[in-house]
């Protein structure tokens, strides 16, 4: 019997070996494109907000401060009572590119968010439609052309990065790590051809595609997905670039309590079931041989201290090494490239931390009921 686990544990180990090779290497030795002068079409950056004043703020001067040829920034105002208006009225004539949009109205075949971006979709002037949330920062004033010169050939969407700025605590780590590994997933799947998802933070793609496919129709009455069921509608195995030059980072704040946070993830996490159905079960597998790799080798740790079995904990501390190696040959070079988003140390707590984190929300995607939230 033991001699079975310690061997479904290869196999577990193996098929994440499959995916680092298959997926992962592929953004561990990426190299994006030269930024190239010729051709610079146009740009719309479309920002909905829903009473977020004090980070328009900050977010509105940096957006209108681009160093880009051609470009506008929308913002979509969803019925904000917090003195958004009367601070983007008060403002507007001291900006170049800032247009504002109120939007007075909600509808139920539509959900706001949705109906917001359609809304900021028909009213862009220009080819390429950027997205970013009203609490992200660009880093820098090249943002806009970074993530346009990571468009090249027959490709319509561009993937960028969001990390979320740090603070002191555990909660702040966590999410720092599960946007890491997030990333990790789909900048690597994309590369692969198997694009299943982006974040509405910092994402890029040419307007025509979205009415080419009839923008949100088909999930218009789904609160998120704007990015990810979007993304799965449209997305093919050659029409996806990425991004990962740090001047095109939109840093974001995270959720600053555990409530927070939960009512977040379970938002995002509920959209997962309109996935395509090669994406879950490429997620599935990845996740579940995660789960199953560290139950075994508890288990046979657990086992082998208790049975004094030296030639069990060697052969388990073997196994174990080569997946550790593997990992850190393959995510400290990722985690260069995505701004160093956790210290290389982080990796292993990190991933223990995500066992916990994927045992706890595949339960509760199996048993909660899909909730209804705002878009934001």
């Amino acid at each position: 019997m033991t001699a079975f686990i310690l061997y479904l544990l290869m196999a577990f180990v193996a098929i994440q070996l499959v995916y680092y090779l298959l997926f992962f290497a592929r953004l561990a030795f990426y190299s994006p494109p030269s930024r190239e002068e010729a051709d610079r079409p146009g740009v719309s950056v479309l920002v909905c907000a829903w009473n977020e004043l004090e980070n328009l703020e900050e977010l509105l001067p940096l957006l209108d401060a681009q160093e880009y040829p051609q470009f506008e920034v929308i913002l979509l105002d969803d019925r904000s009572d917090d003195g958004s208006e009367e601070y983007i009225r008060s403002q507007i004539g001291s900006w170049k590119h800032v247009k504002y949009i109120r939007i007075n109205e909600s509808f139920e075949h539509i959900t706001p968010k949705k109906y917001a971006l359609t809304v900021g979709m028909k009213q862009a002037q220009y080819p390429l439609a950027l997205m970013t949330d009203a609490d992200c920062r660009p880093q820098s004033t090249d943002w806009i052309t970074a993530m346009v010169s990571s468009l090249g050939g027959s490709q319509e969407i561009v993937l960028g990065f969001s990390p979320y700025y740090r603070f002191p605590g555990v909660l702040n780590w966590f999410i720092r790590c599960e946007t890491f590994y997030t990333a990790v997933q789909y900048l690597s799947f994309a590369l692969g051809g198997f694009t299943y998802m982006g974040v509405g933070r910092n994402i890029m793609y040419k307007r025509s595609l979205f009415f080419a496919n009839k923008g949100f129709y088909r999930h218009s009455k789904i609160y998120g997905g704007d990015d990810d069921i979007f993304l799965n509608e449209v997305a093919t195995s050659d029409n996806t670039g990425i991004c990962l030059d740090s001047d095109a980072f939109a840093y974001s704040y995270p959720k600053m309590s555990w409530r927070d946070w939960y009512r977040q993830k379970t938002r995002h996490l509920s959209v997962s079931h309109y996935y395509r159905t090669r994406n879950k079960i490429l997620l599935a597998l990845l996740s579940g041989a995660h789960v199953a790799v560290w139950t075994l080798a508890l288990g046979l740790l657990a086992y082998g201290c208790w049975q004094h079995d030296r030639a069990l904990l060697e052969t388990l501390g073997i196994v174990w090494g080569i997946r550790w190696l593997m990992q850190l040959i393959l995510l400290v070079p990722i985690n260069n490239k995505l701004d160093r988003t956790l210290e290389w140390y982080s990796f292993l707590p990190m991933d223990f931390a995500l066992y916990l984190y994927y045992i706890v929300f595949g339960w509760i995607s199996f048993t909660r009921k899909k909730p209804r939230t705002s878009w934001n």
